[in-house]
């Protein structure tokens, strides 16, 4: 994702000194965003429901699991509760991983990441 995030500086950068983002029409008014562009397609509206309920969906609920339970660990003196939780922590940050599909990081690839930010770039 970090190469991702050069691209789109740079392109703001640009977009900048070209006076691109000058007297834009709802300049100085805040936005309301939903940002959902990383939920998949076929869930959005079911997301959108549950949102509208007062529900959050399976994977954030799983979040607060597992900061909740990184936080009691940090706490707990016995060392037993502690190998305990430890492994509840470890299921489910397993769930976690893979309830969620894995994009592509071109930080994996660290020998072509600026090459293909250079092809980007130049798009």
């Amino acid at each position: 994702m970090e190469i991702f995030r050069k691209i789109a500086e740079e392109r703001i950068r640009r977009a900048m000194e070209e006076g691109e983002f000058d007297n834009l029409s709802n300049s100085g008014r805040p936005l309301h965003l939903e940002d959902d562009a990383f939920i998949p397609e076929d869930l959005r509206s079911a997301y959108r429901v549950l949102k509208n309920a007062g529900c959050i969906p399976p994977e954030l609920e799983l979040r607060r699991e597992i900061v909740s339970l990184k936080d009691l660990i940090e706490r707990l003196d016995d060392d037993r509760e502690r190998l305990r939780r430890i492994r509840e922590l470890n299921f489910r940050i397993m769930r976690l991983n893979m309830m969620r599909e894995r994009a592509f990081s071109a930080g994996a690839l660290p020998e072509y990441e600026d090459r293909i930010l250079e092809k980007m770039i130049k798009r």
